[in-house]
């Protein structure tokens, strides 16, 4: 191409229109092998000769040098006639022309493609060397970039290690600050606390020296007077405060004062000295650990080693509320002589925990199961590993069946089981019950509260083969009628239970004077159908001794009256007559008359009790405990109560004719007599 440029002005301008820089750059590259001598003098006239004639005037040999091109001798018409035997009809000057044309065309084919071959490989060369050497420039940059980014990658991973390092550090060293201020404060306060302690406690050393000293004194005094020859070397000296030292008292008494404490505070005191950890080491001690008091601040991992170290000695185990893992709970049956359990509201007791402390505690005589999640598979277990259970509570487990109940009577069963509470359980039917007398005939308490689907006919299937029920606990059950006391005549009961119901009428009090001789507490709270007939008919009895009408609104001063008349009235201790609003002064003369060992009564919201009836309760000597709330009593009727000398709890709510001037006389009296 740079020989193009020495071109004239018209052929450059004719090459950039007509024709592609890289054709005619290998048209030159030919004309420099064929024509060395004056190459672009070939070109120009090839060029001149194409632009006049076009490229039909484009010859084979128009690009060779006259001294180049080869000797070939043209052929005559005549030759050409006699070689291929042509008349003048069929050789025509058109055919000629077109065959000559063809002939010509296909030697420029073959000679072009022949030079194209040898040239153009030099081009492609240097296109290739081209090519190859951006090739080698993107592959470096790209290798670059690679390794650039694991280089960048790396360094900014360096850095934020580093970051989290230091934040690491600084983090250490705040916390290290912190704790040690906080452990010079809390020396500082232990050492204030201390001081003010010491110095306290040298006050009441000498307040308390001085006051033996004036008693000593005072002593000494009267002996010398009685006994003026006694010499007074011989009298001691005071002012020694003997020091007392539990650990030389017996056994007994160190068990005694250690009763009275938790099991935290018994850990506290193993921690005092060797002697008080010998103290707390007595195996008597830990026959009844108490867990639930505990169970937010211990560990599982120490009551596990408790449990070890005093597997053979503990009876009483109680873990109410305390949530432990299933390893914890295995420990339990490590404790071979447990007599006593308690599981209750344990948010984490399953059945798979009580298989194994039915196997290894067969002697439990007390299980509380109430409120966990126990179903059948533990109902299973009971007969057959606790064969001497007596009392069992399953209040509020509501995931065994009727079913379960019916898995008591497997094995030797639970027929020894005394006490039975079935609170809450309100998916037993009918059925259920029938299995329960099935398998626990000897049940002597029966509690059932909170349970509104109890009926009738679930207590008359139970009594017919229960017979030995003695008390009974309905709190909660609004569909027990009358005909429930009728299914329990053939028992002994001595304590009925009942509150918040409608249907119990006097009916049942009749079957209570003729079926129950020897019942001596009867508690119907609340219970709108009795009225003075149900008194009336409880007069006959002579063990009673408790007896609670609270809220039975319908009872009044002859009832009462007619009830005080009878035996029952002598052997009366608890009386509960709150909110029975029909009673008055003429109740509480006759009770002043009849019950000389009443020791309870409660009177609350009574409104027409007033001072006349209080000067009828002085004469009720053997009272210890009254609630006169909401009474109509005054100044006066204080007055006359502060005579009583045995009285220790009066409550006096809601009184309003008491003023000030009435508490005062009152607390005067109560000082005096101490």
């Amino acid at each position: 191409m740079a020989s193009l440029r020495n071109a004239s002005p018209r052929l450059r301008n004719y090459f950039k229109e007509n024709y592609i820089p890289q054709v005619c750059e290998v048209l030159l590259c030919g004309l420099l092998v064929t024509c060395p001598q004056d190459p672009l003098k070939y070109l120009e006239e090839m060029i001149i000769t194409i632009m006049k004639s076009g490229l039909k005037s484009l010859l084979w040999d128009m690009c060779i040098d006259p001294s180049m091109k080869p000797k070939i001798r043209r052929l005559s018409e005549t030759y050409l006639e006699q070689l291929f035997g042509l008349d003048d009809q069929l050789m025509t000057p058109e055919l000629m022309i077109k065959a000559c044309t063809f002939y010509t065309g296909h030697l420029v084919k073959t000679y072009f493609c022949s030079w194209k071959d040898i040239v153009i490989p030099h081009i492609n060369e240097d296109i290739k060397t081209e090519k190859i050497e951006k090739a080698i420039q993107y592959e470096n940059f790209r290798l670059q970039k690679y390794i650039f980014c694991h280089w960048h990658s790396y360094v900014k991973g360096q850095k934020k290690q580093l970051k989290d390092t230091l934040l690491r550090i600084q983090q250490i060293f705040y916390s290290n600050k912190l704790a040690m201020i906080l452990t010079k404060w809390r020396d500082k306060a232990r050492y204030n606390y201390q001081k003010k302690d010491d110095e306290l406690l040298l006050k009441h050393e000498l307040q308390l020296r001085k006051w033996r000293n004036r008693i000593k004194y005072k002593r000494n005094a009267e002996e010398h007077f009685l006994f003026p020859d006694r010499s007074l070397s011989a009298i001691s000296l005071v002012g020694e405060i003997p020091v007392c030292d539990i650990s030389l008292l017996p056994e007994r008494a160190i068990l005694q004062i250690f009763f009275y404490l938790s099991l935290r505070d018994v850990v506290i005191c193993s921690q005092v000295c060797h002697s008080w950890m010998s103290m707390t080491q007595i195996s008597l001690l830990w026959n009844h650990i108490d867990f639930s008091t505990v169970k937010n601040v211990i560990m599982e991992k120490y009551i596990v080693s408790t449990l070890q170290r005093w597997r053979l000695n503990v009876l009483r185990l109680n873990f109410r509320g305390c949530s432990l893992r299933l390893k914890t709970l295995r420990s339990v049956s490590l404790c071979k002589n447990l007599q006593e359990l308690n599981v209750s509201d344990c948010p984490t007791l399953t059945d798979e925990s009580m298989r194994h402390i039915s196997e290894g505690c067969p002697g439990v005589l007390f299980l509380n199961l109430s409120n966990t999640t126990i179903t059948n598979r533990t109902m299973r277990l009971l007969p057959r590993h606790f064969h001497n259970l007596q009392n069992l509570s399953l209040a509020y487990c509501r995931k065994f069946t009727d079913k379960g109940l019916q898995y008591l009577n497997l094995g030797n069963g639970c027929h020894k089981l005394i006490y039975l509470d079935l609170s809450g359980c309100t998916q037993i039917s009918v059925q259920g019950f029938r299995n329960i007398a099935n398998s626990c005939t000897g049940i002597m308490h029966l509690t059932i509260n909170d349970m509104p689907t109890l009926t009738d006919n679930c207590l008359k299937v139970l009594v017919e083969k229960c017979p030995h029920i003695t008390s009974v606990v309905f709190l909660g059950a609004p569909h027990i009628s009358d005909r429930a006391f009728k299914a329990l005549s053939t028992c002994n009961l001595r304590k009925i239970r009942f509150e918040g119901n409608k249907r119990i009428t006097d009916a049942c009090f009749r079957f209570i004077d003729k079926h129950y001789p020897n019942i001596n507490h009867i508690y119907m709270v609340n219970c709108k159908g009795i009225t003075d007939g149900s008194l009336k008919s409880l007069s006959p009895l002579k063990q009673l001794s408790v007896l609670n009408l609270a809220n039975c609104v319908r009872i009044g001063d002859v009832g009462l009256k007619q009830f005080l008349d009878g035996p029952s009235s002598i052997r009366i201790r608890e009386l509960n007559l709150s909110n029975c609003i029909n009673l008055g002064d003429a109740s509480i003369v006759k009770l002043s008359e009849r019950c000389p060992h009443l020791n309870y009564l409660n009177l609350r919201n009574c409104e027409h009790v007033t001072d006349l009836g209080i000067e009828c309760i002085v004469n009720i000597f053997s009272l210890i405990s009254l609630d006169l709330s909401g009474t109509d009593i005054s100044n006066e009727g204080l007055m006359i109560l502060s005579r009583h000398r045995k009285l220790k709890e009066l409550s006096l709510s809601e009184c309003y004719k008491i003023t000030d001037a009435g508490i005062q006389v009152l607390t005067l009296a109560v000082c005096s007599d101490y």
